[in-house]
């Protein structure tokens, strides 16, 4: 059986400036997103971003409205991310955001980043090294702190 994962707005936004979707999708894991993460990528291409929807993600409704605690402390999409995992039963989120991070961590979930799914993408043989991806994603606008890459890239030996 294939592992799900939720995912989030910011670590689309992520592989899309590091052109990284093809290889993303290549990873053994089935994606999903709630339609207020669609809703919000497509808000942005309106607005002139160039983000979309890759097509190894699969778009799914909340079966129930978020609870107003949750859209209190973090952002509809983080929330209804956290929300989509809990109601399908997926263990597993893509957050970057430090704040949706610990919110889903308190609620059980196992938290990957986009630089988490660039690390299997290495470990799988997908790719041969990271820090072109990181690069090109700190040229587009994407910021990753400088120590955590450092340390991030020196645990694959780059």
């Amino acid at each position: 059986m294939i592992e799900r994962i939720v995912t989030n707005t910011s670590p689309l936004i992520a592989f899309s400036k590091m052109r990284a979707f093809a290889i993303i999708g290549k990873l053994p894991f089935e994606f999903v997103c709630p339609a207020e993460v669609e809703s919000e990528i497509m808000v942005g291409a309106k607005q002139g971003y160039a983000v979309e929807i890759p097509g190894w993600l699969k778009v799914k409704n909340l079966q129930s409205n978020l609870s107003p605690l949750a859209i209190a402390s973090l952002d509809a999409g983080e929330a209804s991310v956290i929300q989509l995992a809990l109601e399908l039963q997926i263990k597993i989120v893509c957050i970057d955001e430090l704040k949706g991070r610990r919110a889903a961590s308190a609620v059980g979930l196992k938290v990957v980043g986009s630089l988490g799914l660039l690390g299997r993408a290495k470990t799988l043989n997908i790719i041969t090294g990271i820090k072109p991806y990181i690069e090109k994603a700190k040229l587009n606008g994407i910021y990753y702190d400088d120590k955590l890459i450092e340390s991030f890239l020196k645990s694959f030996g780059e």
